[in-house]
């Protein structure tokens, strides 16, 4: 790199980067340096914001010895120039993709993640805007850390510790150097926040919603859809103040409780959101054009016009936007209870989304159009629609058992098994609507102080004690709905999955994403109420991510049956009475477009074949997501949260709580014993 003038905080210096040293002098004609950096003492580079200083460009340099250098420049051109030619220098060659990215912070940290939680290796990290960059030596690139959207953020030990929480991983930053460190964990907490009022700044849910939004709706829908007046109300505006500000600041750490916040405090805190919005949500470009649509007069080429309008936003705001109909479709749904019905939401969102003073009646107009026609605008599936459907069922009973005594409002209490039904293995759990299988788990795990050791799949099971069957729910899968719709006959427990290794193992080795083969299948229909069954027959099946067909034999050409793969419940285990030719079957309950609901058996010849049809069938319904691999998992307990850990308990996939803290600790406590193998 050509030499260049730089000037830092205290004196002007000529500087060189030549060999891997970066030097300094007195001026262009010394020979002799005042000082020097060699790049390979160079642990992290930080680009400043403009003025930070005082000097309109500076970027700092972090050296092994706990030292900083500051250099500044007039041209951020040039300082761009020396802070890429800096980092050439001293960033390893595996890492070098990270030079591409226009990053403000760059250099090696220590860390632990994935499933190694033994010992610490040394990484390659980029921040550029809100994205944390990993490279490792030896290993696949992977895919950048979204800080907005990460679950949790917390430093543990003795602030000597960074752990950030993903969906998918978990990562523990360690804090060898204290002084770069620092520097991280500041840049990293601002990157992981809101960074100013439009949509695209905020911290965001993995479906792309702003976290503050999601929060609100997540509240509402469980303790104020039955309000009076909800949204209509005002509530009091220093509670709407002071809780907007703590969400805007920080929607991660806010967690909305019944009996703490009142139900139009947190409704006008959402309104207000959207009333302050910065370019709006449907934005300043296209919210005319919303305004307009609603003055064609025919039905469907209105709505036409709003699904193509709907192409056009942001992504986050479109599924901002679609949260929020949503939303304001079920609270509608109640509105003999909270007497706000579509008409009445309407002319209250209608003038807070579109930021008027309420005197344009297509405002509302909009509004009434997106609620009244969700569906459509929206593309809601039959499934999705379903399981909105069992949601609000699951709140409406909740709710019909608080207003009756038996129960305190939001609290829904079930009684969970572990590993059998028997009285001693019982478990009274409280099941907040937001609680998946995932969660209850390990609520039920760490009651029980059971550690989950390497290859042990616990699951939670719905089982049907009538039809001899059971099926795993999906790690994802919400527990309420479920709840309420169990019948006398069926019940939960937790129990390890044991051919979960099986399942992922064939999956991973096989070719292509179908599966087919022949099976011995029973249909069993109910026929002006009495059970009408035919025995078992050969037939031949292919099974795709979409669908299920049966074929009379392998070389017939147009299939006898077809069903929509994500429209089955498959349970393993058949009927004793039905005599199975084999033990090794399903049972597969359909419910049509009509709600008529339809059961029918397979059978396989060999345990290894029902575990690859099985494994198929999970795999289909599930996008491919069988089990969280190589995650740290967030426990059930955030509800009561372990203090030993700050805000969050975790436990690795293939570890367990007691490793993992342990894990911190010693990074805590004697870092040094933890790099020495590194």
């Amino acid at each position: 790199m050509d030499p260049g003038v730089t000037w830092g905080e205290f004196s002007r210096r000529w500087c060189t980067l030549q060999d891997g040293v970066l030097s300094y002098y007195e001026n262009d004609r010394n020979a002799v340096p005042n000082g020097e950096v060699k790049a390979e003492e160079i642990v992290c580079l930080a680009s400043n914001p403009p003025h930070a200083h005082g000097i309109e460009n500076t970027f700092e340099v972090y050296i092994e010895s706990e030292r900083l250098y500051l250099f500044g420049l007039e041209s951020p051109d040039a300082a761009r120039e020396w802070l890429k030619s800096i980092a050439k220098s001293f960033v390893h060659p595996c890492a070098e993709e990270l030079l591409a990215l226009d990053f403000q912070r760059i250099g090696r940290l220590h860390y632990k993640g994935g499933l190694n939680l033994e010992r610490a290796e040394e990484g390659w990290f980029a921040l550029a805007g809100s994205a944390l960059h990993v490279c490792v030596p030896g290993s696949e690139r992977q895919e950048p850390l979204q800080l907005r959207k990460l679950q949790e953020l917390s430093i543990q030990g003795d602030n000597e510790v960074l752990v950030l929480v993903e969906r998918r991983r978990t990562l523990y930053i360690q804090g060898e150097r204290k002084l770069d460190f620092l520097g991280w964990v500041q840049a990293i907490q601002k990157a992981a926040g809101s960074a100013g009022d439009t949509l695209s700044e905020q911290q965001l849910t993995e479906s792309d919603v702003p976290l503050l939004v999601d929060r609100c709706i997540d509240y509402i829908t469980q303790c104020g859809l039955t309000s009076e007046g909800i949204y209509r109300k005002s509530g009091q505006n220093s509670k709407t103040t002071s809780l907007l500000e703590m969400l805007r600041r920080d929607a991660r750490s806010v967690r909305l409780k019944e009996g703490e916040h009142q139900v139009d405090d947190v409704a006008n805190t959402l309104k207000r959101f959207f009333r302050d919005l910065g370019d709006g949500l449907f934005t300043g470009r296209w919210g005319p054009d919303w305004l307009w649509a609603t003055a064609l007069e025919d039905e469907e080429e209105k709505i036409g016009e709003y699904r193509r309008l709907l192409g056009t936003l942001p992504t986050v705001n479109r599924a901002t936007l679609k949260a929020l109909i949503n939303h304001l479709f079920r609270v509608q749904l109640f509105s003999g209870e909270n007497q706000m019905n579509t008409h009445n939401l309407a002319i209250v969102f209608g003038p807070t989304l579109f930021q008027t003073d309420g005197k344009d009646y297509k405002a509302g107009r909009v509004v009434e159009d997106l609620i009244s026609h969700y569906v459509k605008i929206f593309n809601v599936n039959d499934q999705e629609m379903k399981k909105q459907q069992d949601e609000i069922m699951a709140i409406m009973k909740m709710r019909e058992a608080a207003s009756s005594g038996t129960q305190q409002a939001g609290d829904f209490i079930c009684t969970v098994y572990l590993e059998e039904k028997k009285t001693e293995a019982e478990q009274h759990i409280k099941i907040p609507a937001t609680m998946t299988a995932e969660e209850l788990t390990f609520e039920i795990l760490d009651r029980r102080k059971i550690v989950m050791k390497e290859k042990d799949y616990w699951s939670c099971f719905e089982v049907n004690e009538r039809e001899e069957a059971e099926r795993p729910l999906h790690y994802s899968e919400k527990v309420l709905p479920i709840l309420h719709s169990l019948g006398t006959e069926s019940y939960l427990v937790v129990k390890k999955q044991m051919s979960m290794e099986n399942m992922l193992v064939y999956l991973a080795s096989r070719v292509g994403d179908c599966k087919h083969g022949m099976m011995k299948f029973r249909e069993e229909r109910n026929l002006l109420g009495l059970g009408l069954s035919t025995g078992f027959h050969d037939r031949y099946f292919i099974l795709n991510h979409t669908c299920l067909r049966l074929y009379k034999e392998v070389r017939s050409h147009k299939p006898e049956k077809e069903w929509p793969v994500r429209n089955l419940k498959v349970y393993l285990g058949i009927k004793r009475k039905l005599r199975p030719p084999t033990c090794w079957g399903f049972t597969v309950f359909y419910e049509t477009e009509k709600h008529e609901k339809q059961q029918w058996y397979l059978c396989c010849d060999t345990q290894a074949d029902l575990r690859e049809w099985f494994a198929t069938f999970l795999h289909a319904q599930n996008g491919g997501a069988l089990w969280p691999s190589e995650t740290s998992k967030v426990r059930a307990s955030r509800w009561q949260q372990d203090s030993r850990l700050g805000n969050i308990s975790l436990i690795p996939l293939r570890g367990n709580e007691s490793e993992m803290r342990n894990s911190v600790a010693a990074f805590a406590t004697d870092p040094l014993t933890l790099l020495r193998n590194v």
